[in-house]
């Protein structure tokens, strides 16, 4: 059959865990677009294009980049932990990520701002190598491993709390009814 709708809602706070998937998908685009920054702008220097593409980065990542961590570090991972047959090592691990992944933006953002104010401001060839390769390598593993176990372990009271506290973030409303 042929879908007459090419485009696909976005998931909502009353899937958060399939949110937080789509995330995982936005952070590898803002990846790709940092890529072709850095070629582009080793072609062409600092145009427009440079300082439009650096400043999506710095949005995303200096908004729903931090909620997204926010979301799992501060709600479902104390979910998590709160499961017996959680994996508390991968936890760990993933957090201990986390805290590298603000690292590399924190050394990357200051460039970003740089070519956003119009600056002939080099790109670090391993400064930009370091902050994808965090975000591919860590989103790989959650999406393997930490989705899935969340996707089994967790309640539907559990996964509702976690869609609340998503959108509270956010200040957004909760979808409280569901329709037929």
């Amino acid at each position: 059959m042929i879908s007459l709708n090419a485009f696909q809602a976005a998931p909502g706070f009353d899937d958060p865990l399939e949110m937080l998937h789509a995330c995982h998908d936005k952070i590898l685009q803002q990846c790709a677009t940092l890529t072709k920054l850095d070629a582009h702008l080793r072609q062409s220097g600092c145009d427009t294009q440079v300082q439009q593409a650096a400043s999506g980065i710095l949005r995303y990542f200096d908004s729903a980049g931090q909620f997204h961590h926010q979301d799992e570090e501060e709600d479902l991972f104390p979910l998590l932990l709160g499961h017996p047959d959680t994996d508390s090592a991968l936890l760990a691990r993933l957090l201990a990520e986390h805290e590298k992944m603000q690292d590399a933006w924190t050394a990357l953002r200051p460039v970003l701002l740089q070519l956003v104010a119009g600056h002939e401001t080099p790109l670090d060839s391993a400064l930009v190598e370091n902050f994808i390769s965090r975000h591919t390598d860590h989103i790989a593993i959650e999406n393997a491993q930490l989705l899935p176990m969340a996707e089994r372990l967790l309640s539907t009271q559990q996964i509702t709390l976690l869609g609340r506290k998503m959108s509270e973030r956010r200040g957004a409303k909760f979808p409280e009814s569901m329709p037929a």
